[in-house]
């Protein structure tokens, strides 16, 4: 087992260095999942788009070592996309776990920092559809536009004041981190408003959280019958 290089206050140990984890990230389209993806690796892997509606059509993973980590990503459609029937969308979202058999060790549910709408509940109702209550353990939140925030504001502050989406952060174990993949990218006195700081700080949640599972990732009769 190889110790993680977090935040002094979060050492514990975890899986090898070689193992790869295997992270899908899922939200509404427009949401920055694309973006978030090239800000983890810190290069442009991803495709983004700048309009509403043509945001990430089909999979696409990604494999790179990031902090001595080697990280898989797969980047999905975007929920409610709507140049796609609502069936093609499951079964290609379905399909992009697929990708990262025998299944992932973690979700990111990407959202924006903003007002948390019917529009956001209805996305994160689609993934428990999709994938079942039991994705949520295997489940962080992350924010994008973190600049959005007030000043001096952290996100768990930001996720207090909504009564459902305190109640979803709960339901992932607390897990919840921010980025902004526009104006954090240089290096600030304020760590929190660093993404090369958050995300270490994100990997060291994900490791925690893998090791907690000693390893185990998510995978259910779903995914069990697109591997037939």
């Amino acid at each position: 087992l190889s110790e993680s290089n977090c935040t002094p206050n979060r050492v514990y140990y975890s899986l090898p260095a070689s193992t790869t984890k295997r992270i899908v990230l899922l939200g509404k389209t427009g949401s920055g999942k694309s973006h978030l993806a090239n800000t983890i690796f810190g290069e442009n892997l991803f495709g983004v788009y700048h309009t509403p509606n043509s945001g990430t059509g089909q999979c696409q993973a990604e494999t790179k070592d990031v902090n001595d980590r080697s990280i898989t990503l797969i980047d999905t459609p975007g929920f409610f996309d709507t140049g796609k029937p609502e069936e093609k969308l499951k079964d290609e979202i379905v399909r992009c776990i697929t990708e990262c058999a025998p299944g992932p060790h973690a979700f990111l549910i990407v959202l924006k920092v903003e007002k948390f709408s019917e529009h956001e509940q209805a996305v994160i109702s689609k993934i428990r559809q999709y994938f079942s209550d039991d994705a949520l353990n295997y489940a962080v939140i992350v924010f994008t536009h973190g600049n959005q925030l007030p000043k001096g504001t952290k996100i768990e502050e930001f996720v207090s004041q909504n009564e459902n989406l305190s109640d979803l952060v709960k339901k992932c174990g607390g897990r919840c981190h921010v980025f902004d993949n526009k104006h954090w990218n240089n290096k600030q006195q304020n760590n929190y408003r660093s993404n090369q700081f958050q995300v270490e700080e994100l990997l060291c949640t994900i490791d925690e959280m893998v090791a907690e599972k000693n390893g185990g990732y998510y995978t259910n009769k779903i995914l069990i019958g697109f591997h037939m």
